[in-house]
C-alpha cells in the first residue's frame, strides 16, 4: 500500500493549510450567501484557508456575484471557465489550490463546513483520503425524496459491485484530500478530459468514482466520515439523464480499470 509521511505526519496534517474549492454553475440565487458562509468559517479557523469559487460558465451573474462578495477576503479568488460541467470545474479548482489539504464542496453547502473538522481529523488519523458519507451510524439525509434515495443506493450499489467495493457513498460532493495525492490522482484521471466536448446544461457525472478507482489502484488509504446533508430545492440533478451519464461513467472507469489505466491492482480491491 502506498503511504505518505509514514509515523510522523498527524500534527502537520492537523495544522495543514487548507483550499476550498466551490464549483458553480448558474447559482446566482445563492451564491453570495454561499460565499459569506465558507469565508465566515474560514475567518474562524486556526489555519490558513484559500478559498477558490470556479465559476462552471454560468449564463447568470454567479461569477460577478462571487467576486463581489469576495473582493476583500484574503486568500480567495474566482476562476472563469467555458461552460464544461462539475468535473472540469473542481478539476480546475483543484490544480489551481494552493493548500497542504484540497476539498470540495457543492454551492449549495448541502453537507454544513463544519464537517471539515471531521474530515481533517481523518487526514490527521493517517488517511490520504476522506470523504463525506450519507450512509452509516451518524449519517442523516434531510429532505431527500424517496424516489433519489432509492436510484442512489441502486446506483452506488453497482458502483461498489465493479469499482470499489466498501465503500458507501461515492457521489456526496464533499471531499477532502492531501494536496499531492489530488494532484497524482487528477494526472491518471480520464474522463472529461476533452475540453472540446459540448455540455449542454448542468452535467452530474461520476468523476467521483474514478478519483476513488485511482485512489484503490495507488494503494492510497480512503476513509469514509459520516455527514448531515440536506437535499435542496434547487437541485440540478435531472434523475433519469444523470443517471445514465453516471453509469455510462462507470462503466467507462471499469473498462479502463481492467485495462490497467489507473495502476496494477485488481478491480474490486478492498483496500481503505
Amino acid at each position: 500500500m502506498r503511504r505518505l509521511d509514514e509515523g510522523g505526519g498527524s500534527e502537520r496534517q492537523a495544522a495543514a493549510s487548507l483550499s476550498l474549492v466551490i464549483p458553480a454553475y448558474n447559482e446566482a440565487a445563492r451564491i453570495e450567501a454561499t460565499v459569506r458562509a465558507a469565508t465566515a468559517w474560514a475567518g474562524e479557523q486556526p489555519f490558513p484557508v484559500e478559498l477558490i469559487v470556479v465559476d462552471d460558465g454560468s449564463d447568470d451573474a454567479t461569477a460577478e456575484l462571487a467576486e463581489r462578495a469576495l473582493r476583500d477576503a484574503a486568500g480567495a479568488n474566482v476562476i472563469r471557465l467555458p461552460h464544461g460541467g462539475k468535473a472540469a470545474a473542481v478539476r480546475a479548482g483543484m490544480l489551481a489550490a494552493t493548500g497542504d489539504q484540497i476539498a470540495f464542496s457543492d454551492a449549495d453547502l448541502a453537507t454544513p463546513l463544519s464537517y471539515l473538522a471531521q474530515l481533517r481529523a481523518a487526514l490527521a488519523g493517517g488517511c490520504e483520503i476522506a470523504i463525506g458519507s450519507r450512509e452509516g451510524a451518524g449519517a442523516r439525509r434531510l429532505g431527500e425524496p424517496i424516489y433519489r434515495h432509492v436510484m442512489g443506493r441502486v446506483f452506488n450499489g453497482l458502483v461498489r459491485a465493479l469499482l470499489v467495493p466498501g465503500i458507501d457513498d461515492t457521489q456526496c460532493g464533499f471531499k477532502l484530500f492531501r494536496a499531492e495525492v489530488a494532484r497524482d490522482l487528477l494526472e491518471r484521471s480520464r474522463l472529461y478530459q476533452d475540453a472540446s466536448r459540448e455540455i449542454l446544461g448542468p452535467r452530474v457525472t461520476a468523476f467521483d468514482v474514478e478519483l476513488l478507482t485511482i485512489a484503490r489502484a495507488r494503494g492510497y488509504r480512503v476513509c469514509s466520515v459520516p455527514v448531515v446533508w440536506s437535499y435542496g430545492r434547487g437541485s440540478k440533478v435531472r434523475p433519469a439523464r444523470d443517471t445514465w451519464h453516471n453509469v455510462r461513467d462507470v462503466l467507462q472507469v471499469w473498462v479502463g480499470a481492467r485495462r490497467g489505466w489507473y495502476g496494477e491492482s485488481k478491480v474490486g480491491s478492498r483496500r481503505s
